[in-house]
């Protein structure tokens, strides 16, 4: 199958929008000891909650907000483990459960943030772009046709095509596409893709205007 894609926007960011919300943070901050918080205002909840934070250790803070968002996934050992690591090494590259990576990237960002780069920064791509199907590809865009297309377009050494070149050519089904990719956003004909730094790092892309022909893994 072939898809021609334009790219219109490549962005870093170094937090994703609308991941946290108000009820996030007044769980949050009931959590870290302040509980009387009656602001609806987002970002006054946010400060709140930076300055109650600050009055917690690194790791201490680390593991509350670890437990908050992922509990029902990692064990005490692990949200534990993790507090610690998290101040020495970026976790959400290195994690090897890369479905948490996303989690994981914006409770670093919350704590590098609150501590004034205690923590280390990490960072995230957005690309808009459209993506237009050739002759008989398929029309239902997922997130593995876009990654594979999108693999065409990066540096040899880009980590997609490193770990996951088999994936990319199809002699291996690419279920971790649906991890690599962590946002993909459809309006009209544009769509918008959210992936980590580590996964596709702006300066990688080698064009904005490309077609790529793909191949799906067939299980004999």
């Amino acid at each position: 199958m072939k898809y021609a894609i334009k790219i219109h926007k490549i962005s870093t960011v170094n937090a994703l929008p609308d991941y946290w919300n108000s009820n996030d943070f007044k769980q949050l901050l009931e959590k870290f000891g302040f509980a009387d918080a009656e602001s609806t205002d987002i970002k006054e909840l946010q400060e709140l909650l930076f300055m109650a934070i600050a009055d917690y250790e690194t790791n201490e803070a680390a593991a509350i907000v670890l437990d908050y968002k992922l509990s029902e996934h990692l064990n005490q050992g692990q949200i534990d483990q993790l507090s610690h690591e998290m101040l020495l090494d970026k976790i959400s590259e290195e994690y090897p459960e890369i479905w948490l990576h996303k989690d994981l990237f914006s409770i670093n960002q919350l704590l590098y943030k609150a501590y004034n780069g205690k923590f280390l920064n990490t960072e995230a791509t957005i690309v808009d772009f459209e993506i237009t199907p050739i002759k008989n590809a398929d029309k239902t865009i997922t997130k593995e046709i876009v990654l594979k297309c999108f693999a065409q377009n990066l540096t040899k050494s880009n980590v997609v095509n490193r770990l996951f070149g088999n994936q990319v050519l199809a002699k291996e089904a690419f279920e971790e596409a649906n991890d690599v990719i962590w946002d993909l956003q459809k309006n009209d004909h544009q769509y918008k893709m959210i992936t980590s730094d580590y996964w596709m790092g702006k300066n990688e892309f080698l064009s904005g205007d490309f077609e790529a022909a793909i191949e799906f893994f067939d299980e004999e």
